[in-house]
Order: structure tokens, then sequence, then C-alpha cells
């Protein structure tokens, strides 16, 4: 029954999919996207369904009084700053070609048919299940979704599973990262007449020029990065530049890392400042790493994963780091994992894509997974 539920509902899936490539979703912006899959979800008997305050989707599945609640999510925005069109969006007999068509529209396709599925065979789970299209996971989206999801649902959350990436592929350590926007300010002037006057533009070169000079701890088992990701401003070719901008992040999957790197950081900010030049740093992203999780709550969870996959595909999984959704979850003492659903390549580029054979296969996979954790 499962497995011709599945195949029965793969042009529902792709319909999705076609559909949430026509609407445009970046960070923060995402409510068109919310509205139809509340819709998609209230067609398909989704009773109690509704749009948070934020424009998380959220549909309680069993949930009321429960302290023991798996949440399940996929994240509704891309990466991409697109407002009207995708006009790479174009599919062939393999394939689907959109920015953000794997990351992480599919995932939202096969999350919204598995609730179908506990709907349509009125499965009640075990503890309940808070099945969640959430907001602004990429870049500077900063989470937001799923930290006005822990938060609502404070202390009543057992287990977090987030749906991002292809199948077989499992996240159980969170990559921190802290985000910055430093904005470097000058007296600037005419390039010939004021030569010598300190440029906002050199500024941050020095800045990015020290970052890249960093050594970035070793320790087995972790890895720490950091990136300069954009640099932005000036006036004109002839003109010492007053105002230039930068964006830059660190990351590390270890918090004694990040600690380091976030003092690294400011000794370098403080380094620039001085009569001449005025520095003003904003933290527009913070990232937490793991915390202290229930590890045989998260074992359940990775090896519950890795049966479903192994049932569906005959393969084994993949355990990896990574900055997900999860990350909040998993800071807060709840055990949490990344899982996917798909097959596809090129994500977080324009000309990512997806299998459309691999969707049957996911959605097995996302319900016996669900199936399996809520028994």
């Amino acid at each position: 029954m499962l497995k011709q539920f599945c195949q029965d509902n793969k042009e529902a899936v792709l319909n999705i999919i076609r559909d949430l490539c026509r609407i445009p979703a970046p960070s923060h912006m995402e409510r068109r996207r919310a509205e139809y899959c509340l819709k998609w979800l209230e067609n398909a008997g989704a009773k109690g369904a509704y749009l948070d305050e934020v424009d998380n989707v959220i549909f309680p599945l069993g949930c009321e009084g429960s302290n023991e609640i798996t949440m399940v999510a996929a994240h509704t925005d891309t990466v991409f700053p697109d407002t009207e069109s995708y006009p790479e969006f174009h599919e062939d007999d393999v394939n689907i070609y959109c920015p953000g068509v794997g990351d992480d529209t599919t995932s939202v396709a096969v999350l919204l048919l598995t609730a179908k599925y506990f709907i349509d065979n009125k499965i009640t789970p075990k503890g309940g299940i808070l099945f969640v299209c959430n907001v602004c996971e990429e870049g500077l989206g900063d989470l937001k979704g799923v930290k006005q999801l822990m938060k609502d649902f404070a202390g009543r959350v057992k287990q977090f599973i987030t749906y991002d990436g292809k199948t077989g592929g499992i996240v159980n350590q969170a990559v921190g990262s802290h985000r910055y926007e430093v904005v470097a300010k000058t007296e600037g002037g005419h390039s010939f007449g004021m030569f010598g006057k300190r440029n906002a533009i050199h500024v941050l070169a020095e800045i990015a020029c020290e970052i890249y000079k960093l050594k970035v701890p070793e320790k087995a088992g972790t890895k720490t990065t950091y990136n300069v990701g954009i640099i932005e401003g000036g006036t004109s070719v002839n003109t010492i530049a007053q105002q230039a901008s930068m964006l830059c992040e660190y990351r590390s999957d270890d918090r004694e890392a990040l600690a380091y790197m976030k003092a690294q950081f400011e000794r370098i900010f403080d380094s620039v400042r001085s009569d001449e030049v005025t520095l003003d740093v904003t933290l527009v992203g913070d990232r937490p790493c793991k915390g202290i999780v229930d590890q045989a709550v998260e074992d359940n969870l990775i090896n519950a994963y890795r049966d479903a996959v192994k049932e569906v595909t005959g393969e084994d999984i993949r355990i990896r780091s990574a900055s997900t959704d999860a990350n909040i979850p998993m800071s807060l003492g709840v055990a949490g994992v990344d899982a996917g659903v798909y097959i596809g390549a090129g994500a977080h580029t324009r000309e990512e894509c997806i299998e459309k054979a691999s969707v049957v296969p996911g959605l097995e996979i996302s319900i016996r997974y669900l199936l399996a954790l809520t028994k």
C-alpha cells in the first residue's frame, strides 16, 4: 500500500515542485509560497493547519497536550534573490531545472505528500508530528523560522528533522557561524586633490587581507572556515571612497573554535579603527553549534533513517556536518538531524536540477522514516 501510494503520487509531487518553482521565495519573502502550501494542506484534509506570525506553515497532527512532539520541516525560501520569476525553469524527460528546485523545493513537496499519507490513512502518530514548511533557512534568513518554532513549542519537542539535501545524506553535527556587515566610513575626497586621505575601500581590503592571514584552529574531527563574500561601495573612479561595506563570516562545528574566531575577527576590526576611520560592525547572522542532546534519541534518528534508506534503495547513509535548520534545536539540547529525500545536482547555482524519478523513493523514505519514529 505504501509503495503504491508513492507511485500513484509521483505526479502530485512533481506538480507541487512545478508550482513552487513559479513562486520565487528569497528569505523573508516566502509569504506566497507559504499560502500555497497552507492551501494545499487544507485541500488534503489537514485540519488545524495555520500560518504563524513569521509565515511558517504548521500542521499539528496528534500534538495536543504532547511534550514528545516529532517536528519535521522543510524550508520554503531559496538562496536566490529573484522575486518575479526564475527564467531558468525548464524540464526534460529526466530532470526539472530551476534555481532552488532541490534546495529546498523538492523537500517541501515530499513533506506535503508525507502529511497527506498520514491524513489519508488516519494515522495518529505517537507523541504527535508537527509538519512544518518553514521560512528563512538560507543566508541572512538566519534560521528565523525555526527559531520561532522552538520558541513557540519550547519544552514540547522531543526530536527534530529537517528535509534538506540528497537522499542518503544525514547531518547530525551543527556548523555554527557568525556573519557580519562591516561598514567603513572615512573623510574621503578628490582622488588627486585629497590624495593620501583614508579610503573606505582600502580599509575593508586591509580587513580582508588580515582575515585571510588567519590560521584556523586545528582540532581532530572538526572544521573551521572563514569567508569574505561581498564588498561594495565608493562613488567614482576619481573619488576617495567615503563609505564601503562588506559581508564576512566564519564557521565551525566546534564551539571553542567558533569563540576563537570571534576573538580574532574582533581584533582585526579594532585594528583599523582610528580618528580617520569609523567602523560599524553589525552581527547579521548567528547560527549556533550543537549543544548537549540525548544521545539515545539522536542515535534513533540516525538509525531509523538508515533503515528507511536501506529498505528503499539498498544503500547505506552518509553522515556529515552542515549548517541547517537543525542547528537551532541541537543548540537547545533537542536531538535533531537533516535528512535528504531527493537526488539532484547544482545546489546554490542557477543550473540546479532534480531527478524526477527520485521523488518516489524519496517520498517512501520520508514516510517510512516518520512511521518508524512515531510508532
